[in-house]
């Protein structure tokens, strides 16, 4: 069977791409730092007839994650399509704007966004190459493509994610392997900030499908 395996995954995003992909067949990978939660979703997918297993990783280090992706393509046999989606909690984040921005105010996001992505790519990257098959899909906001200056540093580390993303579609063109980048403007499910665009995430997730099927897209930008 292929396989998917999703970086950062959650009961948002994360498990409406898992279920998007398992209705198709494909079996599920789940890698987060939280087992419990992951556990959650492993059983909710099993559930419904789906193939899924976790892999517990901080995304933040480098090691555990390309373990935790070598791990999940032995259960699976390979992994066919890698999603990455982590995301910062708003909680836990300090938004700044460009002129306010300090070098430490990216460093974090950076790390998060952009250099997890590179790990998790040069993790499953040289057996797609090997295969002359492969998807890669990575999940941003879409400020990394039109930005707001409340959100300066995060929008500086999203944008740096995107131009590699996109960068590395036009290196892979060719291979048989796409690269895709999926920017995202609007709040998903429900606690959204007053005035803010709202959607679900089982109506973002087909995206995912499209531009692992038809293969000719960089990037999509979801808006309501």
């Amino acid at each position: 069977m292929p396989s998917i395996a999703i970086v950062g995954a959650g009961p948002g995003m994360g498990l409406a791409i898992a279920r998007t992909f398992g209705s198709q067949g494909y079996d599920v990978a789940l890698i987060a730092r939280n087992r419990d939660k992951l556990d959650d979703l492993v059983s909710r997918l099993t559930a419904e007839g789906i193939t899924a297993a976790a892999f517990p990783a901080d995304v933040l280090d480098h090691d555990a994650l390309t373990q935790a992706l070598k791990d999940a393509a032995t259960r699976f046999g390979g992994i066919d399509v890698l999603e990455h989606s982590p995301a910062p909690s708003f909680g836990s984040m300090t938004l700044t704007s460009p002129s306010h921005t300090s070098p430490s105010d990216v460093q974090g996001l950076i790390d998060l966004l952009l250099y997890s992505a590179i790990t998790a790519t040069q993790a499953v990257l040289p057996a797609m190459r090997e295969a002359g098959a492969g998807t890669l899909l990575f999940t941003n906001g879409a400020g990394s493509v039109d930005p707001n200056p409340m959100l300066g540093n995060a929008n500086a580390a999203q944008a740096a994610l995107r131009n590699w993303v996109l960068n590395l579609h036009k290196e892979l063109a060719g291979t048989g392997i796409q690269a895709a980048h999926v920017a995202i403007g609007v709040w998903i499910g429900a606690g959204s900030p007053p005035g803010v665009p709202t959607a679900e995430a089982e109506d973002i997730a087909p995206l995912y499908w499209d531009l692992h099927t038809q293969r000719d897209e960089a990037e999509r930008v979801f808006t309501v």
